[in-house]
Protein backbone atom coordinates (compact mmCIF):
# COMPACT_ATOMS: atom_id res chain seq x y z
CA UNK A 1 0.00 0.00 0.00
CA UNK A 2 1.25 3.14 -0.79
CA UNK A 3 2.57 6.08 1.73
CA UNK A 4 0.32 8.40 2.84
CA UNK A 5 2.42 12.10 2.73
CA UNK A 6 1.31 13.92 5.76
CA UNK A 7 0.84 17.93 5.41
CA UNK A 8 0.98 20.83 7.69
CA UNK A 9 -0.84 24.29 6.81
CA UNK A 10 2.08 26.84 7.35
CA UNK A 11 1.37 30.93 6.98
CA UNK A 12 3.56 32.86 5.25
CA UNK A 13 4.46 36.37 4.44
CA UNK A 14 5.59 37.11 0.64
CA UNK A 15 6.13 40.11 -1.13
CA UNK A 16 3.69 41.09 -3.06
CA UNK A 17 5.97 40.93 -6.40
CA UNK A 18 7.03 37.82 -5.92
CA UNK A 19 3.27 36.34 -5.39
CA UNK A 20 2.87 37.92 -8.57
CA UNK A 21 5.19 36.13 -9.88
CA UNK A 22 4.12 32.96 -8.26
CA UNK A 23 0.35 33.53 -9.51
CA UNK A 24 1.61 34.11 -13.01
CA UNK A 25 3.78 30.94 -12.84
CA UNK A 26 1.07 28.71 -11.11
CA UNK A 27 -1.47 30.41 -13.73
CA UNK A 28 0.99 29.55 -16.93
CA UNK A 29 1.57 26.27 -15.58
CA UNK A 30 -2.14 25.45 -14.71
CA UNK A 31 -0.72 24.63 -11.20
CA UNK A 32 -1.89 25.70 -7.79
CA UNK A 33 0.03 28.43 -5.84
CA UNK A 34 0.95 25.56 -3.47
CA UNK A 35 2.59 23.67 -5.75
CA UNK A 36 4.75 26.34 -7.37
CA UNK A 37 5.79 27.40 -3.81
CA UNK A 38 6.04 23.55 -2.80
CA UNK A 39 8.32 23.11 -5.88
CA UNK A 40 10.59 25.96 -5.02
CA UNK A 41 11.13 24.92 -1.81
CA UNK A 42 11.78 21.46 -2.49
CA UNK A 43 14.92 23.19 -4.96
CA UNK A 44 16.08 24.84 -2.23
CA UNK A 45 16.14 21.63 0.08
CA UNK A 46 18.58 20.25 -2.61
CA UNK A 47 21.07 22.84 -2.77
CA UNK A 48 21.44 25.41 -0.17
CA UNK A 49 19.51 23.84 2.28
CA UNK A 50 20.91 20.86 1.73
CA UNK A 51 24.41 22.16 2.58
CA UNK A 52 23.07 23.69 5.38
CA UNK A 53 22.03 20.50 6.95
CA UNK A 54 25.06 18.67 5.73
CA UNK A 55 27.00 21.54 8.05
CA UNK A 56 24.43 20.72 11.13
CA UNK A 57 25.10 16.88 10.56
CA UNK A 58 29.02 17.17 10.60
CA UNK A 59 29.18 19.50 13.74
CA UNK A 60 26.74 16.77 15.59
CA UNK A 61 29.19 14.15 14.38
CA UNK A 62 32.10 16.28 15.71
CA UNK A 63 30.33 16.94 19.05
CA UNK A 64 29.83 12.61 19.44
CA UNK A 65 33.89 12.37 18.74
CA UNK A 66 33.10 11.08 14.95
CA UNK A 67 36.06 12.49 13.40
CA UNK A 68 40.13 12.19 12.76
CA UNK A 69 42.92 13.88 13.30
CA UNK A 70 43.54 15.89 10.31
CA UNK A 71 47.42 15.28 10.45
CA UNK A 72 46.78 11.73 11.24
CA UNK A 73 44.39 11.24 7.91
CA UNK A 74 47.77 13.15 5.78
CA UNK A 75 50.26 10.86 7.41
CA UNK A 76 48.34 7.71 6.96
CA UNK A 77 48.00 8.70 3.06
CA UNK A 78 52.56 9.54 2.85
CA UNK A 79 52.65 6.02 4.33
CA UNK A 80 50.36 4.53 2.02
CA UNK A 81 51.79 6.38 -1.08
CA UNK A 82 55.01 5.72 -0.21
CA UNK A 83 54.31 1.97 0.02
CA UNK A 84 52.81 1.70 -3.14
CA UNK A 85 56.25 3.59 -4.76
CA UNK A 86 58.45 2.01 -3.46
Amino acid sequence: MAEVKQTESVTLRIPSDILCDIDRIAEAAERSRSYIILRALKGYLLHEGADLLAAIEGRAQLDAGEHEDFDAVLAEMDRIMAGKVA
